[in-house]
């Protein structure tokens, strides 16, 4: 499925609200049939995006979450050698221990290339993973194929997927990769953004409760000692406490009363300075 087959695109889904720009080049990067690559800080909503557009234009979504000793071959296929020499040895498996390919397993790339229709392919987190990683995906990238060494079989992709790859910048991606991908930064929302997001997840929220709410947690957000800044999806989680608990009153945040802070602050030195300056009303 490309921009053409689907008039209408990827405008968001159900509990994703996304600017204009973002939705243009996530529609532009499947026109090209490129990989997109997304940074920004935590919780910006680079992993929900794939989310959303397999969702939005009913696509399965498949997700390879990168971790820092993967080599790409895991990503690709596994070769269960261990049952094969166990069924050889005892012979009690129904499978025929000569046959190889019956001991292939494809991995989430593989199974991406090989499914009967297009599919998201999320690959999370590829800042985790080391240079090689990267290098070898280069290849896969350009020719939408990889080889089974085992079986001499090379797989090519069916449908191309659509490739998101989030990073959270923790190591520099190579020039030759970034070189292969689409790329946008998805920058923290704006209050303005923030309110669209929040009353989707909470529609018949007191104004009251919203705008206060709000307010207090981009103040909090401001405060130069924490480490680990709460992002949406600890500002949803906070606003359920506060609108589940029935001695709360909006005005309490105001005055620099505030409840929960364990659900906003997840470090105990970024608790303990929240509570600080809380604490002393210095917040406000």
């Amino acid at each position: 499925m490309s921009t053409k087959d689907n008039e209408k695109g990827f405008k968001g889904a159900n509990k994703y609200i996304l600017d204009d720009e973002l939705a243009k080049i996530v529609n532009i990067t499947m026109e090209l049939e490129m990989p997109l690559l997304l940074k920004g800080e935590p919780g910006t909503g680079k992993t929900m995006l794939a989310h959303a557009i397999a969702e939005s234009l009913r696509m399965p979504l498949i997700v390879l979450n990168v971790k820092s000793s993967m080599k790409l071959v895991e990503a690709l296929y596994q070769y269960d050698t261990l049952t094969r020499l166990n069924d050889s040895r005892f012979g009690d498996s129904s499978r025929d221990a000569s046959r190889i390919e019956d001991y292939i397993k494809m991995g989430k790339i593989g199974q991406a290339f090989t499914a009967d229709q297009r599919t998201v392919l999320l690959i999370d987190e590829i800042d985790k993973a080391d240079t090689d990683f990267q290098d070898d995906m280069l290849d896969v990238l350009d020719q939408m194929e990889f080889d089974i060494i085992e079986i001499d079989k090379t797989v090519q992709t069916v449908h191309r997927p659509v490739f998101i790859i989030t990073s959270n910048a923790k190591k520099d991606l190579s020039d030759p990769f970034l070189g292969r991908c689409n790329f946008h930064h998805i920058a923290f929302p704006d209050p303005k953004m923030m309110r669209k997001i929040i009353n989707v997840h909470f529609p018949n929220l007191a104004p009251d409760l919203m705008e206060n709410s709000i307010a207090t947690f981009y103040r909090l957000r401001d405060i130069d000692a924490v480490e680990k800044k709460p992002a949406t999806r600890e500002l949803i989680n906070w606003i359920r406490a506060l609108d589940a608990d029935p001695d709360f009153k909006a005005k309490q945040l105001a005055k620099g009363d505030i409840p929960f802070l364990g659900i906003l602050f997840k470090k105990s030195q970024d608790y303990v300075a929240a509570s600080n300056l809380t604490n002393r009303r210095k917040l406000f």
